[in-house]
């Protein structure tokens, strides 16, 4: 059945002027609503734990005398592609498990899924096509980088559920979102190391504190619906448990860099973000809906600059 309140195709909680409702036939519209094509900040941050990762084994080979600017870029393309292809059918299979709670939330009630403008057939067989992308892209690098890849989804298909059983389903997002720092040290060397756990583990925590500030525009429906986020579990506290998961983020990124041996120059990205997360602290005011999906969006820039500061030793040389 058609929700008579969604008659313009779009959903409530995305962009209107996006590149999706300009450049693709409106058949295509509840599809790319589907993949999140329209809301980019999901497959953005799914993929800066991969670029970091990739940056910084990349630095590690540099000292090795491996390093080739042509692999970083095939790499770095691969794991944009694969970004982009599985956080889609992660959130179409999101939208298939939590299809009646999204009918029951104001902000996911005009998704294709709920609105009925897709069927769960119709779903299911996106879902297929994307991960068959995400597959291709996966079987371009090495051997143990593909086991490495496959593991995850483990996490990506419990995530969907954890809210249902536990207050901490941002930690099984960011169990299944920050694999990526893993992927890139595999691709590299086809092994891992400290390294690239000790920034797996940074990137874990890095996720729980920027999903629970996107958490709390749904606090209220959450508490209707019977399910659990650490926006509810913190509460009036989510700022001090943010300085917590902020700081141990940064402690553990700082450690991955220094036990890949990065060039100090490394370091400058890591320090500017480390500004931006704590100002997001400062700032935050979790009744502020707008305020929280603004501040959420931000941590693009706090990927970009980490990120940022991996490639400058490269540049220099």
């Amino acid at each position: 059945m058609v929700d008579q309140s969604d008659l313009s195709g779009r959903v409530s909680d995305a962009p209107s002027n996006n590149w999706v409702y300009r450049m693709l036939p409106r058949t295509l519209w509840p599809y790319a609503q589907l993949a999140r094509w329209d809301r980019p900040i999901g497959w953005e941050l799914l993929m800066w734990p991969c670029f970091w990762s990739a940056a910084m084994a990349a630095n590690a080979a540099m000292h090795l005398g491996t390093f080739s600017w042509g692999l970083l870029f095939f790499h770095l393309f691969l794991f944009f592609a694969g970004s982009v292809a599985m956080r889609g059918a992660g959130c179409t299979y999101n939208d298939l498990v939590d299809h009646k709670i999204d009918m029951a939330v104001a902000r996911t009630r005009s998704r294709p899924l709920p609105s009925g403008r897709v069927s769960r057939k119709q779903a299911k067989i996106f879902i297929v096509i994307q991960a068959l992308v995400g597959l291709a892209v996966l079987l371009c690098f090495n051997g143990f980088a593909i086991l490495v890849g496959l593991s995850s989804l483990v996490f990506v298909a419990i995530y969907p559920f954890a809210k249902r059983f536990t207050n901490w389903p941002q930690f099984f997002l960011g169990l299944a979102f920050s694999w990526g720092a893993l992927m890139g040290w595999a691709g590299q060397f086809g092994s891992l190391s400290v390294s690239p756990l000790l920034l797996y583990v940074g990137a874990i925590a890095w996720t729980i504190g920027y999903d629970t500030i996107y958490a709390h525009q749904d606090r209220e429906d959450d508490t209707a619906a019977g399910i659990g986020s650490t926006a509810l579990l913190f509460g009036d506290r989510t700022h001090g448990w943010l300085i917590g998961l902020y700081g141990t983020a940064l402690i553990f990124i700082f450690l991955a860099f220094l036990t890949a041996g990065v060039n100090w120059i490394g370091y400058l990205g890591l320090l500017v973000s480390a500004f931006l997360l704590f100002r997001q602290v400062k700032v935050l005011d979790i009744n502020n809906v707008e305020q929280c999906l603004a501040l959420f969006k931000s941590n693009n820039r706090v990927g970009l600059l980490i990120f940022a500061g991996l490639l400058l030793p490269l540049v220099i040389g």
